[in-house]
């Protein structure tokens, strides 16, 4: 007999242990689960659900609301979330997943929510999307649950073993230096002004990643900024989330100021950075492929490493 509850201290183990027997392409370790999950300003146990037979747990769905604003006040009190989910293979398509996904739902509904994503919940996303590819059957199972397709971020990544700074760079700088612009090292008279302008421009995650990360321990010198004047136009960081040194951004530049390939800039310069550091590769997770930013990287060498499609329910 099936037994349904919500998190319980001690279930650790078992939810690590699963998740990685079913979720083979983003395994954990408990550390990263304590850190993204127990340790979420966010977590509410009641929002973990989970299914057990004879004391071993089948299967896992988290939902997660705002409690702490990611910048200002705002709660998004009418969004929750599903970051991941997962049911022992030897129990899917038996109705297991069906109850805790109805569980979860709940929970949101409970606290008024009007909208629940799978999966683009920050600051503590473990993956943009569901993988299509990677996990046919949970993708269908979404859809099954009422969830519709809102857009499909993609994950690039970069050798860097051939990676040269070209002429071509060299003279853009220099061309742009010459116009009153400056490319450097974060120093810390940077930090509010950068945060604060990845905060208004972009997103309230950029300016966190950069925040917490250096509260982690992140180097100032991987964080690379572009100014007009005295004014911030852009910036690129790597090695901001989770500490992991070869995960590229956030990294972004002003919209007012795109065309003078201030972009290429930081991307070029930034890879260079990490190339110094004997890094090997640069990656991340989620970014448009049609968009300005998804053009620059693939003329910079990335290329396509897996595609996800970010869902959505309205309750």
């Amino acid at each position: 007999m099936v037994e349904y509850r919500h998190y319980q201290s001690g279930d650790e183990k078992q939810i690590v242990e699963l998740w990685n027997q079913t979720l083979w392409k983003d395994p954990i370790t408990s550390k990263r689960f304590r850190n993204l999950v127990l340790l979420d300003a966010n977590f509410d146990p009641e929002g973990m659900r989970l299914a057990f037979e004879n004391h071993k747990l089948i299967g896992c769905v988290y939902a997660v609301r705002r409690l702490l604003p990611m910048f200002g006040t705002d709660l998004e009190p009418d969004n929750g979330w599903i970051p991941f989910f997962f049911v022992d293979k030897d129990y899917q398509r038996t109705g297991v997943g069906a109850q805790l996904m109805k569980e979860a739902v709940d929970f949101l509904k409970e606290y008024n929510r009007k909208h629940v994503f799978f999966s683009s919940y920050a600051p503590n996303y473990i993956m943009p999307g569901i993988d299509e590819a990677a996990y046919p059957q949970a993708y269908q199972f979404l859809q099954a649950q009422g969830f519709t397709k809102l857009y499909s971020p993609i994950a690039m990544d970069r050798n860097l073993v051939d990676f040269k700074l070209s002429d071509e760079i060299k003279e853009l700088v220099k061309q742009r230096e010459e116009e009153g612009y400056t490319f450097t090292k974060a120093e810390d008279k940077d930090l509010y002004e950068v945060i604060q302008f990845a905060n208004v421009k972009f997103n309230p995650d950029w300016g966190r990643a950069i925040r917490e990360g250096i509260l982690q321990g992140l180097p100032m010198e991987r964080i690379l900024v572009a100014r007009q004047g005295d004014k911030v136009v852009g910036f690129c960081i790597y090695g901001g989330y989770e500490q992991v040194p070869d995960r590229f951004g956030p990294f972004g530049v002003d919209p007012e100021q795109q065309g003078k390939g201030l972009g290429k800039i930081l991307l070029h310069l930034c890879l260079q950075n990490m190339k110094s550091e004997s890094l090997h590769g640069a990656w991340f997770l989620w970014t448009g492929e049609k968009t300005s930013a998804g053009y620059l990287y693939k003329k910079t060498g990335f290329t396509i490493t897996r595609t996800f499609h970010v869902m959505k329910r309205d309750i």
